[in-house]
């Protein structure tokens, strides 16, 4: 789950790790207030939005004065930005965080994440602060330095030791570096987080290391030990499609393919997906309607899988297991019909009742077709998407 940088900095701050001065503006008039209010001669008006890059499409501008401030928060405000993470349809603004200004002596870059190779979890770690770290990887890859640490025996003082070697840190600095690494490390555990990326991480003046911008991405499948979690929700920034399955508990993530997905499990949908691509057509989703896959259920994943109008034909590849497959395609012919489901459908159904299933199928009426095996299913919709 993403959240805002200032939801990632209150994150931080509970942890005891030390941010500049904040306010959340959604006016530009609270904006020219905020600016009053901060310490610094300068303060940086930065785009909320779940997106990085945002310097470079507009999102994060210096100001000097209140009324400078107000001026840019009056053009941010209400602004379509486009970034690199955000394509061409861009995201449009509804707040902005005023942040005070700072001195800074070095911008460094510093994340955790989980290291799936290993098991575990990795620091990564550059000196190239303030710049995005793909192409740092892409052009200077030994500019960084990545550091895995076992959870079963936690973070250790060599670990940050090899870091901070690596960014060069003056042995009059290690203790405030070290202090701040292993406050990461247990807000990273404590919250249940999959990425925590600080970029730039700056050295100050007075030689104090702080995060001038906070990136977290939260694991919702530890929402049951985080009640706080659903605060952190912004339906705006979300993908409305993906908010409506989730309401229903509907596994879906919209993609930008023209194959419409229906299946059950999430291994056979990943499969289902590589086979699509496989045969020369695009997956539109990712959909896993679980092992009740019911006419209730079928219908609603219709309904979502319909609202996409990049959705060319349907292919619904269900395993029958938990479920029978004659269960499935009486559920499946029935919200055809209270649809009035107009697109192609490709169906493959395996598994106990198989056979019944199939007779379902051609008797329906409907503008179904059948499949034998999953490369079948997958190359006959990408056949008819195709063209």
């Amino acid at each position: 789950m993403d959240i805002h940088e200032y939801q990632a900095k209150e994150i931080l701050s509970k942890h005891g790790i030390k941010t500049l001065r904040s306010v959340l503006c959604h006016k530009p008039e609270e904006v020219y207030n905020a600016y009053k209010t901060l310490s610094s001669s300068v303060a940086v008006v930065k785009a909320q939005v779940h997106a990085g890059g945002r310097g470079k499409g507009g999102g994060v501008k210096i100001a000097k004065s209140a009324d400078e401030a107000k001026s840019i928060a009056e053009k941010m405000l209400g602004m379509n930005l486009v970034t690199a993470q955000t394509g061409k349809e861009g995201k449009l603004v509804r707040k902005v965080l005023v942040e005070e200004g700072a001195e800074i002596i070095k911008e460094f870059y510093l994340s955790l994440t989980i290291d799936r190779k290993n098991a575990g979890i990795a620091f990564v770690a550059s000196a190239e602060g303030g710049m995005e770290i793909e192409e740092v990887s892409k052009n200077n890859p030994e500019k960084i330095l990545t550091v895995p640490v076992n959870p079963l025996y936690g973070l250790k003082s060599y670990h940050i030791l090899e870091i901070s070697l690596f960014l060069g840190i003056d042995k009059n600095l290690y203790g405030g570096l070290s202090k701040l690494i292993n406050l990461l490390y247990a807000s990273f555990i404590s919250e249940d987080m999959s990425m925590l990326e600080i970029n730039p991480l700056i050295l100050t003046g007075s030689g104090e290391f702080i995060p001038l911008d906070a990136k977290i991405i939260l694991d919702d499948n530890a929402d049951f030990r985080h009640p706080a979690f659903k605060d952190l929700i912004d339906e705006n920034e979300e993908e409305p499609l993906e908010v409506k399955a989730k309401s229903v508990g509907l596994n879906y993530i919209k993609l930008d393919g023209n194959v419409g997905c229906m299946v059950n499990g999430a291994g056979l949908a990943m499969a289902t997906m590589d086979t699509i691509k496989e045969f020369g057509a695009t997956p539109a989703n990712f959909l896993d309607v679980g092992g009740t896959a019911d006419s209730k259920r079928v219908e609603t994943a219709f309904n979502i899988l319909l609202s996409d109008k990049n959705v060319k034909g349907i292919f619904i590849n269900i395993f029958g297991g938990i479920v029978k497959c004659d269960m499935v395609a009486e559920g499946v012919v029935s919200a055809a019909k209270n649809i009035g489901l107009k697109l192609p459908v490709v169906v493959r159904l395996e598994g106990t009742n198989a056979d019944i299933a199939a007779k379902i199928i051609e008797n329906s009426g409907m503008n179904f077709v059948s499949a034998n095996s999953l490369a079948d299913g997958a190359q006959k919709i990408s056949k008819i998407v195709n063209g």
